[in-house]
């Protein structure tokens, strides 16, 4: 399956789906109709039954994506202002709650909407090239699409109050050493590594990917003794799976499982 608007292509090819901002005259700048159609092509990847996994990319080498529209920006009232950032929000957490893992392909500059953008996706892979910021203060505006909240819980409170605070960009490796990117590779590989995670994550049991992921992410909105509840819950309705039997039983016998999904 393939699909072609103006700012987005989305393709479908042997369980992975491909998503890619397509605007890389303007940097891959996110602007209201870039993110509606961003919100149809996950739309698109959650309904689909042959999708195990979703790459998200922009065009180019130059940027994954380089933030928001400016233009769009300039024009925000207060109450306008808080209805843009409360869609871009939900369209946001409609890409992290996919229930599928995701996978952010990060080729040169992601900044503003654009890291916020990465910090939905499930996980992250940077170039060595790449360079990523939340440079909003510098406008006298804050993150809207989610940065404030998103980034503290993964990089801690401290990296996260420098990042926003200064807006100063930081390289890959620096990501790569404060846990906001899994994985650094040359640009020149960083494609094929999307694709080597990605075809690692569907060689596992969907359920059992799909319960981790919704005891890592539930989890980390309770307290410990809340979320080892929620784990033990979902490693139980994991036992309950054709795919559990088929898995132990194809591990004694020394063999690939075929996973089914249920």
């Amino acid at each position: 399956m393939t699909a072609t608007n103006d700012r987005v292509l989305y393709e479908v090819r042997d369980r992975i789906a491909r998503l890619t901002i397509n605007r890389p005259e303007k940097l891959n700048a996110l602007d209201r109709l870039t993110m509606e159609e961003i919100d149809s092509a996950v739309a698109s990847a959650r309904s689909d039954d042959t999708v195990g996994v979703l790459i998200v990319s922009g065009a180019g080498e130059k940027a994954f994506v380089a933030g928001a529209d400016i233009n769009e920006l300039a024009t925000q009232s207060p109450v306008a202002g808080m209805s843009y950032a409360r869609a871009g929000q939900a369209i946001l957490s409609r890409l992290e709650q996919l229930g599928k893992p995701s996978i952010a392909v990060i080729k040169g500059y992601a900044l503003g909407g654009g890291l916020e953008l990465a910090l939905a996706c499930t996980l992250r892979i940077a170039s060595d090239t790449a360079k990523m910021g939340q440079p909003e203060t510098a406008l006298a505006i804050i993150p809207g699409y989610g940065a404030t909240q998103r980034l503290a819980r993964l990089v801690g409170r401290g990296k996260a109050m420098e990042m926003i605070l200064t807006g100063d960009p930081i390289d890959a490796r620096e990501a790569h050493r404060v846990g906001l990117v899994n994985r650094v590779v040359a640009l020149a590989e960083i494609d094929q590594a999307a694709e080597t995670m990605a075809r690692a994550i569907l060689s596992r049991g969907p359920v059992a990917v799909r319960l981790a992921m919704q005891a890592i992410h539930e989890g980390l909105q309770m307290t410990l003794e809340e979320g080892l509840s929620l784990e033990a819950a979902l490693f139980g309705l994991s036992c309950a799976t054709d795919d559990m039997k088929e898995g132990t039983r194809a591990f004694i016998e020394k063999r690939k499982p075929a996973f089914k999904g249920r």
